[in-house]
Formats: structure tokens, sequence, C-alpha cells
């Protein structure tokens, strides 16, 4: 079909829209068009290619359609006799879709971003005119079907698109700076980003779900303090035989210990009740009738009911001791985070923080026992031409 005459800038441009129709690139994926291939051994109405949009955009008139084809020097094509219809030369079948296939379209293809969201197909095509023989562009869209400013292009061969990303001509485009890449960079790139992205948003909702149990805990830490006013009963003596146990057979009876912090060998520590510690202590003293003092082990004893800022703080310590085992999943491993358990104190032991004191300094309450002094603290939408 091809002829030594000189092509007008329309017939160029019906030329390349039809061909781009028929071509290995878009035939293959459009529906339309290949049951239209279906119906009269390949041939197509230049009817039915007339409703083809940016061809109708083009021209309107099927002698341009035939005029432009008889030019074309691709030899893609063929006319009918008759001048009414239009196919894919038969000695030119689709290439097989194979692995091999598309592995030799991403070493032909490149991608390049920077231009103008205004931007249209004619213009893309008019400044990659005398860079290359290219097969196809894909002008890349979003969702809205709005260009996203950057395109893909298929060069005949591997060689051309190495010679295109070698030219100097290509880093701008209408003053804008252009991002050129094979587009197997291209893909790379965006795989990584994609794993950045992922691990951000991972790492994000990890803090975000680490917040929201922080708050949660924060909140229930709260009540809990409301709620246990006045349970705290302090300790301070001669302690060196006395043992956790020691304490929950002294109070058997008189008041339900939830928690003993408490270290063997410590000269302090703090009991939790699960009710007020004075009543406790109280019924415990009556209890022994041990000239109004409460003994333990024959030790003479300091108690104290802590109040105010101190026994929150310390309220706060146990509490957040509590929560520390039930997280790791422990519960009350060795007593200690056992609501109604023995209790442990840590190596050193809490009651143990500074075993030379022992006096608490702060608001307390004391008993009649207290004679001994102060007791200590406790987370492709398909487009036309490639576009």
């Amino acid at each position: 079909m091809a002829e030594n005459q000189e092509m007008s800038p329309i017939e160029q441009k019906v030329a390349r829209q039809i061909e781009y129709y028929f071509g290995d690139h878009n035939l293959p994926r459009d529906k339309f068009l290949k049951e239209q291939l279906q119906l009269d051994d390949g041939w197509v109405t230049l009817e039915t290619m007339l409703k083809f949009n940016r061809l109708k955009t083009l021209t309107t008139d099927e002698g341009v359609i035939v005029a432009a084809l008889q030019k074309s020097k691709t030899g893609l094509l063929e006319i009918s006799e008759d001048k009414t219809k239009v196919r894919r030369v038969p000695a030119k079948p689709l290439p097989e879709q194979d692995e091999d296939y598309k592995d030799a379209l991403k070493h032909k293809s490149v991608y390049i971003k920077g231009f103008p969201l205004e931007t249209t197909l004619d213009e893309v095509q008019e400044w990659l005119n005398g860079k290359g023989k290219i097969e196809n562009i894909q002008m890349r869209k979003n969702l809205q079907k709005q260009f996203k400013g950057s395109v893909f292009i298929c060069f005949d061969t591997e060689e051309g698109s190495k010679q295109f990303l070698e030219r100097s001509d290509i880093k701008s485009f209408k003053d804008n700076e252009m991002l050129v890449l094979r587009r197997e960079d291209y893909h790379a790139k965006k795989a990584e980003e994609r794993k950045l992205f992922k691990a951000e948003s991972k790492a994000k909702s990890r803090q975000d779900k680490d917040k929201q149990q922080k708050n949660a805990e924060d909140t229930e830490m709260g009540r809990l303090l409301d709620e246990q006013t006045g349970c705290l009963l302090k300790f301070s003596g001669e302690l060196e035989d006395v043992s956790r146990e020691d304490f929950h057979d002294l109070f058997s009876g008189h008041g339900k210990i939830k928690w003993v912090d408490f270290t063997r060998g410590a000269k302090e520590g703090t009991l939790l009740f699960d009710g007020k510690a004075k009543e406790a202590f109280d019924k415990a003293k009556e209890a022994k009738g041990e000239d109004g003092e409460l003994k333990i082990k024959n030790n003479n004893v300091t108690w104290l009911v802590l109040e105010g800022d101190e026994e929150k703080e310390e309220l706060k310590k146990i509490v957040e001791s509590q929560q520390e085992s039930f997280n790791k999943g422990r519960g009350g491993r060795g007593g200690r985070g056992r609501s109604g358990g023995r209790g442990r104190g840590r190596g050193r032991g809490r009651g143990g923080r500074d075993h030379s004191r022992s006096h608490y300094k702060g608001k307390k309450t004391k008993f009649d026992s207290d004679d001994d002094g102060d007791a200590p603290a406790a987370k492709v939408a398909k487009t036309e031409n490639g576009s």
C-alpha cells in the first residue's frame, strides 16, 4: 500500500491512529474491535471505524482515511477493493502474548514523568517526533480518567529505547524538568516506595494501637486509683525472717490482701487490700490482743495507712506492676499480679528501695500501736492511542 506520495499532517495523524487501533498494543485488549474482526474475515468497515472517538475528532471523511492508509509506509493495514473496509494484513498476525513477548516489551519501554496535566496526546507525539521509532504511547490516567502527567512509550526495539535514554533533548518539556527511566527501573522504584509506605503504615498503626492501649490503661488506672483509696497499708521493721505468706496468715479472716509488695530480707513493704486497710488492721490487731500492738512472728512492726499523693503514687506503681505482669502473659507468676495472691517484690523489692531508710515522710494515719514513730514509704483504564 506504500506509495511515494507526501502525507499531509492530518493524513499522518489519521494513519497513525488507525494503525494504533489495529496494532500489537491495543488490538489484544480491544474487545469491540476483536468482535468486529470475527464478522468479515478481519475486515472492518470505515463507517464503523468512524465511530471511534479519537479518529472521529481527526476526520469524518472516509476519503481522507483511504488516502492516509494508501500513503502509509508501515505495511500494517490494507484497504478493500471497493475502498469501504480496512483490515490488518494477514501476513502480519498479532504476536503471541507469552512471557517472552511481555519481557521484550518491558525492555523496549520507557517511563517519562513531568508533563503538565493539561498536555494532550498530540503535544506528546509532537515532542517525541524524530526521537526514535515509537510503537505506542500510553498516557497514564487516574481513576477519574484524568492525565497524571506521565507516559509509557514503547519503541520498536530495545536498542531504540536505549538510544532514546541517552538523548540530551528529553530533559525538559515546556520548561518542565522531566524524569526519564527505563520501565523496569520505574517499576523497581515503585515497588521500593510501596515497601517503604507499607512499613511506615505498619509502624504508624502499631504506634496508634500502642497509644490507644496506653490511653485505655491510663483510664483504667485512674478508675482503680479512685476505687482503691484507703486500701494501702505500709509496714516497716526488722523483717528478715518474714515472708509474704506471713502477711496473708496475719490478716487471714480480717481482710483480703490483693497484693504484697515485699521482698524477703527487706525492712519495709506495702499491702494492698480488697477493701479498707484500716478496717483490716483494726480487726487483726483486736484478734491478736497483744498489748495493743500487731506483731508479725514476734517482730515489732510499724503500720500506717497511706493517704493523699503518697498513696496515689504507690498505688500507681502497684497497678503498673500488675499490668506489666499481665501483659507479659505470666499472670501472677511467683504470686505477683494475681488478685488475692501472695504477691512478690522485685529482685531488690519495692519495699527494699532503701533498706537503710526506716521512716516514711508524708501525711499518714497513725494507729494506737504506732509508738515507734513514723512508718516508711510504700496502632489502566484503556484509552485512545495509549492515553
